[in-house]
């Protein structure tokens, strides 16, 4: 056991805010991509992953539903991280200098609303973390960084505003996968199962293996489908469901499913976390 947990970013990013709420004695091993975080746990170098897969405000994180499938890893937890968009900036600049700032993508239409209010100009960048790094190393006192608390705490950056995203619920929903499954744990407040499949060529096969869930009584928090080697067929679904595989319902729903469909892999058993109810 390594009593690592891999996060792909800088340290600073909101991925390793995450690892730290949820496995604050284990050490944060950064890494450059999710292929790469993947790698680290398959290859012993760290013994869980923590991979972002939705967010309440920007939706699926890209490329996360193609992975999971072929990781070769199994989820056995959740955690919710609300993101808290801070403006970090080098110290002594005042927020009236701050002409453009740099961040991740996702994170600029999130504050958008800020950014028009104050007049400044934002600029992508690969990852927000690396983005503080950056500017710690330099002079620029007209640039700022759209990032954690946490990035400002490691990098040493003042933190000119907090909360400025324009939405109050912005959350993530991160999964935390693992070499070995769990199947044996209870949650107390409920427990999700996560799977992957593929239907059938069959007319209204998707609604045929729905059917299951319903008569059954197990509800389905998320379903989504997604293209399989650039086909525009869309025949693979993920979904999300709350139960244990061994629960009467759930096992009865997944055997109507497996009917219908040219195959079914379960990606993960694991506690649904207070914040899902919330």
């Amino acid at each position: 056991m390594t009593n690592r947990i891999a996060f792909q970013g800088d340290p600073g990013a909101y991925s390793h805010e995450a690892c730290q709420k949820a496995y604050p004695v284990m050490e944060a091993l950064p890494c450059q991509s999710f292929e790469d975080v993947i790698m680290a746990v398959r290859n012993g170098e760290a013994d869980l992953a923590m991979l972002p897969v939705e967010n309440s405000t920007y939706g699926r994180v890209a490329d996360i539903h193609r992975l999971l499938p072929e990781s070769g890893l199994h989820i056995v937890d959740e955690t919710f991280v609300r993101v808290r968009i801070s403006l970090l900036a080098i110290p002594g600049v005042r927020l009236d200098e701050i002409a453009t700032v740099r961040a991740h993508l996702v994170l600029l239409p999130q504050s958008a609303n800020f950014l028009k209010m104050h007049g400044i100009k934002g600029v992508s960048a690969a990852d927000s973390a690396g983005a503080a790094r950056m500017l710690a190393e330099g002079e620029n006192r007209h640039e700022g960084v759209l990032a954690s608390s946490l990035a400002a705490e490691i990098y040493g950056l003042d933190v000119l505003a907090s909360d400025i995203e324009d939405h109050g619920h912005n959350t993530t929903r991160f999964v935390i996968m693992a070499r070995e499954p769990n199947y044996a744990r209870r949650g107390e407040i409920a427990m999700m199962t996560t799977f992957v499949f593929e239907v059938r060529n069959i007319p209204a096969a998707l609604y045929k293996a729905m059917g299951g869930f319903a008569t059954n009584g197990v509800n389905m928090t998320k379903l989504e489908s997604y293209m399989v080697d650039g086909s525009f067929m869309a025949t693979r679904f993920y979904a999300d469901i709350e139960g244990h595989p061994d629960d009467a319902p759930v096992r009865r729903a997944l055997e109507e499913v497996a009917y219908f469909t040219n195959s079914l892999t379960i990606l993960g058993v694991y506690p649904a976390v207070q914040a899902r109810h919330l």
